[in-house]
């Protein structure tokens, strides 16, 4: 589900290190939204990034 429909960013996998450098899986999500957004004249819903929000790539119904 954390994906954007309109960049397809998703999420990130790496290393959390420690202070004594221990390392463990860590994971970095995307701020994935659900908008309703104008596609063909008419509203759908759709999962969108707010970066592609922000940057009006998409336009909100």
């Amino acid at each position: 589900m954390a994906r954007c429909a309109i960049c397809d960013k998703g999420a990130h996998f790496g290393n959390a290190v420690s202070h004594s450098h221990r390392r463990s899986n860590k994971m970095w999500k995307s701020n994935v939204k659900s908008v309703k957004v104008k596609v063909n004249g008419g509203a759908k819903k759709m999962y969108v990034c707010t970066s592609c929000l922000k940057s009006g790539r998409v336009e909100r119904a």
